[in-house]
Formats: C-alpha cells, structure tokens, sequence
C-alpha cells in the first residue's frame, strides 16, 4: 500500500485529509468517528470573538439584572465570573484527550487583544496547532486594503510571539493580490496558508422581505480556485499549503496535491456523504497511486503546478484566449 503521511505546519500526518472545522468537529463522538474513519488530521470548531463577547454581554445582564433590588444590595452574585469561553476551552482539552491524531484549534476574532490572549488559552490546551481564521468583511469604506493588510500581520506577529505551537492563517479570497499578502504572511512567520475559506453569505427571503442566514455547502467546482493558487505557490513560499473548498471526491484531493498543496480540508462531503466517506477518499488516492506507480505522496506533490508544469501559460490569463480560440472551447 503506498505511502499516504505528509507534513502540515511542521507536523507529521499519516494522510493529508484534514477534517476541517464544524459542527463535525463540535462533538466529542463524531470526533471520535472522524479518527476511526482514517482522517490525518482535524480542526475544532471555531472560537468566535462575537460569541465570547455576546455570552459576557449576556451574562452581565443576567448578573445585574436585580441589582437595585434592595438598598443594601450592591450584587448578588458578588464573586462569579463569565465561563462561557472557559467552557470551549474545557471542551478543546476532552477533545484532545479523546483522539490521538493532531488537533488543530481554530480561532476567528476581530480585536488584536482578544487574538492574542485566546491563541494563548487555546494553546494552553495541549492542541497541536491554531488556525487564525482572517476575513475582513468591508462595511465602510474608511479603512483601506492595505491597512486591513497590515492590521492582520500585526496580528500574525503578536500571536506567533505568544504561543509556541505552529499557527495556521485560513484566507479568504477577498484580497488583491492574495499571492503578495501570502508572500508577507510567510515573512511573519505563518507555518501554513490555508485557501479558501468557505463563507457564510446573507441571503433575504423576496416573499417574507427579511434577511435569511443558511448553512450553503460548497459546490463541487469551488475547488479550481484554491487549485489555481497552490500550483502558483508551490515552491515559492515556506509556508505549508492546504486546500479548501469543493474537495468532494479522491480525485479532487490528488488534484490539489499534484498542484502542490501539502494537504486538504474537508467538510461539504461529510456532510454530503457523511464521516465514514473518509475511508472512501483514502482508498481512492490509495488505488491512484498503486495505478500510477507512486510509493508516496512526496513523489507527486506540485508535478503540475506552475514551477514544473510544462504548460507555461496553465496558471495564465492567457488561458482564456487559448480557450476562446478553440474551434469547440466546450469540447
């Protein structure tokens, strides 16, 4: 049987699917359920800055709420404190304890303080990495991209010189130049660039005239573009690459490694076919590489990116005029 392991942000995974953070990964059993379905790896559900700001909100309210109640009462509730965050944070530890493959935090905050402190207590937990989740969503038009930039290496910087554990940065695509921003996030330190993130977008019902919030699994052809970057930036960055985004099927993941990811993530297809499609995938790559001949992952990881591609212009622009120029382009 050849040879699947890989490395990821300096750790050593016995294949390169990662089961990426969900509610998947929200439960100690299904955890449990993605290790035994042969999984290299997987993230926790994030730690949102809005949730532990929103439970301290909540629970002051609910501390002070009968404050007045009496004259003499200043509170009566004088000693407890918030454990919303602390609760997460319990539960990332049992997490740990309950898989032996690598656990990898993830974390999703607004604020440079709150960053810091909970890659910190995330990292406390004994996890094997931390994921920083960056997504600027662009409400105003007071900031500018290059401050956004700079905010978020800021960012980067701060949390590398907190924790020693190897840290992660998931991008959206919302950048000019991804290629140059990845290029700065190696500069400060990320251990791996994770493309793309899968975001959640608002949608409004025309017939009832409000907004609707709906979990949208990611389509099948979503993969192409973090394709299209981990062949452009394998060989050109120190950073490990990992795929996101569309991956359904094994061939999907030989794609992104032949393009020169390192590894990818999943969570649309265990939705789609549930836990136990891991093991599928696995035996797929298994039987590809018995095919082609590959003894390991390492024999084919980044042939067709744009370092070693013999196609110069299969990363191009130009693509689109060779197609365009084609008698039958659909063909």
């Amino acid at each position: 049987m050849a040879d699947l392991k890989t490395t990821y942000m300096g750790l050593e995974l016995k294949n390169p699917i990662i089961a990426g953070a969900s509610d998947l990964t929200a439960n100690i059993k299904k955890i449990e359920s993605i290790e035994a379905a042969g999984a290299g790896a997987l993230v926790i559900k994030s730690l949102f800055e809005e949730q532990i700001q929103l439970e301290i909100y909540k629970f002051e309210e609910e501390l002070h709420k009968n404050d007045e109640l009496h004259a003499e009462m200043t509170s009566i509730f004088p000693r407890l404190e918030h454990a919303g965050p602390a609760e997460h944070l319990m539960w990332v530890r049992k997490a740990k304890d309950a898989v032996s493959i690598p656990i990898i935090a993830s974390l999703n905050a607004v604020n440079k303080e709150t960053w810091v402190e909970y890659a910190q207590r995330l990292s406390e937990t004994g996890v094997d990495g931390l994921e920083l989740n960056f997504y600027s969503i662009p409400t105003t038009n007071h900031m500018s991209a290059a401050e956004i930039e700079d905010s978020q290496i800021d960012i980067l910087e701060s949390v590398k010189s907190a924790v020693s554990i190897p840290v992660s940065v998931k991008l959206s695509h919302f950048y000019t130049n991804p290629l140059h921003f990845i290029a700065r996030l190696d500069v400060a330190g990320a251990d791996a660039i994770v493309i793309f993130n899968q975001l959640f977008q608002p949608e409004i019902d025309a017939f009832n005239e409000k907004q609707v919030f709906s979990m949208t699994l990611s389509d099948e052809k979503d993969h192409r573009l973090p394709l299209r970057f981990a062949g452009l930036l394998y060989g050109v960055t120190n950073s490990s690459i990992c795929a996101s985004s569309g991956i359904y099927t094994g061939a999907d993941v030989i794609k992104m490694l032949l393009a020169g990811a390192n590894c990818v993530q999943v969570v649309s297809t265990l939705y789609k076919h549930k836990i136990d499609y891991i093991s599928t995938l696995l035996n797929e790559i298994n039987q590809w590489m018995d095919d082609k001949g590959y003894a390991s992952v390492d024999d084919f990881v980044g042939k067709l990116s744009r370092m070693k591609s013999n196609d110069p212009w299969a990363y191009k622009r130009a693509q689109y005029a060779k197609m365009l120029l084609k008698q039958n382009p659909l063909g």
